[in-house]
């Protein structure tokens, strides 16, 4: 039913206003949010009173900031472009990069022609790496392409610990056979700490264990450690191939120890490159949308606004779930993305939207979450990205932060589908005005009236945004300080540190495989625009399943057959994905491969990465049964 702005927000915010206690309410924001409007609602979260503020880094990279944060004491990557283009050696560890993130083909490519080798590791053959032709290059459209991948590392899923274990063990071997040729002592020794106990833990690896988990050979692992010897500056870039395992912080960290014995970290062509897909999803961490933001943001918002934040943490995306499931939490508001689509367990996900008192989404455009609605549901319509936007002061513009810490501006240049239409800045600031009048007082119409005043304030609260407007003003904007980058490492010691991390492998049953759900070609996030996944060679279809072909003969089940997902967990609860063709494809040993959102169904809610409590959906366990409708 249509309804007009004011009584929209009346609404909401007097369900907010009837709340027993802010933490009924949730706040959930996506990675297309600007850095402006991630701001504001965090600020209005936490001047209601709750830092229940799950956004979708909760999904994906969490594994990754809780990993580097407690080993370089910053959750963000060490790189630039300038460093992908020129590296001695990068890996790409589970990441798709042809599929996930194409612009980074042409980085790749760059490093390449500069003379840089490129070392792949993945469950499943990444096309774009094995031929990338550049679509706005001459060469890449008349030429045989660019060969990216040097050396492709066919792994077992969830045995990416285990090769960076090995790999490390390796190097320390070669110190011990030349001393004073292979670490780089003067690193470790000034910057470091913990390598001693590191050392120790890292040499009662087994390779037995090695070559199991992973399902390499020696051989193929020890011509890697020799392309490392070989190179002076070593990037390692990885995506949700590891952050979405139970193990995947340890892994992570393990990575962290291998870039740091050989000083790969804060010099020139060489880092920790996280890559993440979402266009301002690092922008809204920055910008404070975190359940636990640390308490020095949280006093820099008391001096600014003059207002005490709430210092309990909030909740994530997973036990936000698990709130509205059991009824604690009542209200979900959230700001971009299809939540619903991008979670875990999704019967459950969809009974604990349902049960909520009020559902709202501030939108672009109508997703598969707006349809699954708590007593009450709001669709708020908003201003995209590409459209102009006017307020009271004049056109205003919008600002964003990329994988690689650089902060610049945006501006639409579409007019708007609708006069109706508000910007995201506009609806959250007067949601605020409504629900908290002004106790604190904090300008709400000002913010909205001229974003260049809210870039005002996250200049005096979030470090590195000094003199903001001035800074972005400049064409391609600003980068972000990154301490490791400068040697210091906001640690407690004040050093990096080298971690033990024990070694582990995912554990499947016989007669089960390893499922990682992924996307395909055609889709971003959770919504595919063609049923089609080019590089894998899939056409018009959706519902498959990729198996190794020797699997599938051990299994007894026919290629083209039809099959349900069936996934095992101890909670004993049967969770299937229906009527799935079997696709013959060189997935690694022991694991299979299936599109999401069709399979989040399998992924069990309570299935999470120690730690980060990342939902493990590149790690559930599942059995093939043939399909009722086949029979």
């Amino acid at each position: 039913e249509p309804i007009g702005w004011d009584e929209a927000l009346d609404l909401l915010a007097g369900e907010l206003k009837a709340l027993a206690s802010p933490d009924e309410a949730l706040f959930y924001v996506s990675g297309r949010l600007s850095n402006e409007g991630a701001f504001l609602l965090q600020l209005f979260a936490r001047a209601y009173g709750t830092n229940n503020l799950p956004d979708c880094s909760n999904m994906c990279h969490e594994s990754s900031g809780s990993a580097m944060s407690e080993t370089l004491g910053t959750g963000k990557g060490t790189v630039s472009l300038d460093d992908i283009h020129n590296s001695d050696l990068i890996f790409v560890v589970g990441q798709n990069p042809g599929t996930n993130h194409p612009r980074m083909l042409s980085a790749l490519e760059e490093t390449k022609r500069n003379g840089g080798r490129i070392v792949a590791v993945n469950t499943l053959p990444e096309a774009g790496l094995n031929r990338f032709k550049h679509p706005q290059r001459p060469r890449g459209v008349v030429g045989r392409g660019t060969q990216i991948a040097d050396q492709f590392l066919h792994i077992r899923a969830g045995g990416d610990l285990a090769l960076f274990q090995a790999l490390n063990l390796l190097l320390l071997e070669a110190e011990d056979a030349a001393p004073g040729t292979v670490l780089d002592r003067s690193f470790v020794e000034r910057n470091t700490t913990g390598f001693a106990e590191f050392a120790e833990h890292a040499r009662q690896l087994s390779w037995e264990h090695v070559l199991e988990a992973t399902g390499l050979s020696r051989e193929e692992i020890e011509e890697v450690h020799e392309r490392v010897l070989k190179s002076e500056k070593i990037i390692v870039c990885w995506a949700m191939g590891l952050t979405q395992h139970k193990h995947g912080v340890p892994t992570i960290r393990e990575i962290v120890n291998f870039l740091m014995l050989r000083g790969n970290i804060g010099k020139p062509g060489s880092g920790a490159c996280p890559v993440r897909g979402h266009s301002n999803v690092q922008g809204d961490r920055t910008m404070g949308v975190w359940e636990r933001m640390p308490q020095k943001f949280l006093d820099a918002l008391e001096k600014e606004f003059g207002f005490t934040p709430p210092a309990r943490h909030g909740l994530d995306a997973v036990n936000g779930i698990r709130a509205m499931y059991e009824g604690r939490a009542k209200l979900f508001l959230g700001v971009a993305g299809n939540f619903v689509r991008a979670t875990p367990d999704s019967a459950v996900t969809e009974e604990a939207m349902r049960g909520c008192r009020l559902t709202a989404h501030i939108s672009t455009k109508l997703n598969r979450s707006h349809t699954v609605c708590g007593e009450t549901a709001l669709i708020l319509p908003t201003l995209g990205r590409s459209d102009r936007d006017f307020q009271a002061t004049g056109e205003q513009f919008i600002t964003v932060e990329d994988s690689m810490s650089e902060v610049h501006a945006s501006r639409g240049k579409l007019p708007p589908a609708s006069p109706h239409l508000l910007s995201e800045v506009a609806i959250i600031g007067r949601l605020a005005e409504k629900t908290l009048g002004d106790m604190p007082h904090i300008p709400w119409k000002e913010f909205e009236a001229d974003y260049g005043t809210i870039r005002d304030r996250i200049s005096r609260v979030v470090p590195g945004f000094e003199d903001f407007n001035a800074r972005v003003a400049v064409p391609g904007g600003f980068r972000l300080p990154n301490p490791p980058n400068e040697g210091v490492f906001p640690t407690p010691s004040g050093k990096a540190v080298f971690t033990r991390n024990d070694f582990t492998m995912p554990q499947v049953p016989e007669g089960h495989l390893l499922l990682q759900t992924l996307r395909s070609h055609d889709q971003w996030n959770t919504i595919w625009y063609a049923p089609n996944d080019r590089y894998r060679g899939i056409h018009n279809a959706r519902r498959v399943v990729m198996v190794n072909p020797a699997d599938l003969d051990a299994l007894g089940v026919a290629d083209r057959s039809t099959v349900d997902l069936v996934s095992v967990w101890r909670d004993g609860k049967e969770r299937r994905a229906e009527n799935f063709t079997v696709v013959a494809y060189p997935a690694s040993r022991g694991s299979a491969a299936a599109y999401y959102p069709e399979t989040n169904v399998l992924v069990p809610l309570d299935s999470v990465a120690d730690i980060s409590n990342c939902p493990t959906s590149k790690g559930v366990v599942v059995r093939l049964e043939p399909a009722a409708d086949a029979a």
